[in-house]
This record gives C-alpha cells, structure tokens and sequence, in this order.
C-alpha cells in the first residue's frame, strides 16, 4: 500500500518561504506520477505542480511559476515543494498525490497560511 506524509506547513508571513514534503512509503519515487495539489477555503482543490518520470519532467500552474520549485530526493523517497515570496492567495491546505497506473493516492494534507 502506498503511504504519502505531508509536513512543513506553518503560518508566515507574505514574502517569506516554506518548504513542504511529502514522504512516500510503499513504492520507490520513481515508480509514481507525483504532484502537489492544494484547496483554499471555499474553492476547489488545484493543481499546483507535478512531476513526471522516465524522463523526469516538471511542471507549475501559472501562478506559481518562478516562486515555486519542486524537489526530488529520490535517496529518501521523499518530494518536497520549496515555496518562495509567498502571497496571501497561497494560503491553502496543500497536499500531495502519487498516482500508480490507475491507483491513486493522497496525503492528509498540511496547511500552510500567508498572513500579516
């Protein structure tokens, strides 16, 4: 089974940088398509980041390109999502997901808040 756990999240603020992890049991790294998700209050989860493999390839949504980074430390099986210059908006509870042929899998999820 297929375990993902998400840290990292805290209140700071705007300006400031955080990194998430996601630490992925069950399966080596690089045998699952992984990304970041996030859901404000009120609104629909987002698509954040994703990272493919064989190539490794990786993408952003729009509104966080240049800010955003994902990290792959395959050695620990673990994806971190290192977030710079963070604005109120991306106040969320963030989340990871690992998808497997047609299984897939989330995290619990881990909130992080932007606030003066």
């Amino acid at each position: 089974q297929v375990q993902l756990g998400e840290a990292g999240g805290s209140l700071v603020q705007p300006g400031e940088s955080l990194r998430l992890s996601c630490a992925v049991s069950g399966t080596p790294l690089n045998n699952v398509f992984m990304s970041w998700y996030r859901q404000a209050p009120g609104k629909e989860r987002e698509l954040v980041a994703w990272s493919n493999n064989n190539p490794i390839r990786i993408n952003y949504t729009d509104s966080v390109k240049g800010r955003f980074t994902i990290v792959r430390d395959d050695a620990v099986n673990t994806l971190y999502l290192q977030m710079n210059s963070l604005k109120p908006e991306d106040t969320a509870v963030y989340f990871c997901k690992a998808q497997r042929n047609t299984e897939i899998f989330w995290g619990q999820g881990t909130q992080v808040t932007v606030s003066s």
